[in-house]
């Protein structure tokens, strides 16, 4: 559904004759990827929670481990640095607070953001006449969701 709205979003003011632009971006095992520390910094920083209950959460998040079986093999157990639990209740939710700083991102530069967990679809259009100023908002944001990418 929020496809057919970016869509059709980008159609109506291509129609009307402006620019738009359309970024997708694709986190490739990203539930897998969120750091336990930084995703407690959030917790505390961006959303406040201190005390037993920040103590709580990373509880839930540190000293996780996980192995595969097959049958009466299994592997060694590996014990997991990052990442949150993808069927739990909680995955989602604690994914979404990790990409919040992200989402302020796209916010920030001026563009549309239809997030979804692993992926975005972050579009913006102009008229012809800014289409410089356009490139350039453009560029600074891809630049700092570069930056974003790598610090977290």
């Amino acid at each position: 559904m929020a496809t057919l709205r970016v869509l059709s979003n980008l159609l109506v003011a291509i129609n009307d004759g402006d620019v738009a632009a359309l970024v997708l971006l694709d986190l490739s095992a990203a539930f897998d990827t969120v750091d336990h520390s930084i995703l407690c910094r959030c917790l505390q920083s961006s959303f406040g929670l201190f005390g037993s209950v920040l103590r709580w959460f990373e509880s839930y998040l540190h000293s996780r481990s996980q192995y595969v079986r097959h049958g009466q093999m299994t592997s060694a157990v590996q014990h997991l640095l990052c990442g949150v639990p993808q069927g739990s209740v909680l995955g989602h939710i604690l994914f979404i607070i990790y990409m919040a700083d992200l989402f302020a991102v796209v916010e920030l530069h001026g563009f549309c953001p239809p997030l979804y967990a692993d992926d975005a679809q972050v579009y913006g259009s102009c008229t012809p006449s800014a289409v410089h100023d356009f490139q350039l908002r453009l560029s600074a944001f891809l630049d700092d969701v570069a930056t974003w990418m790598k610090t977290n």
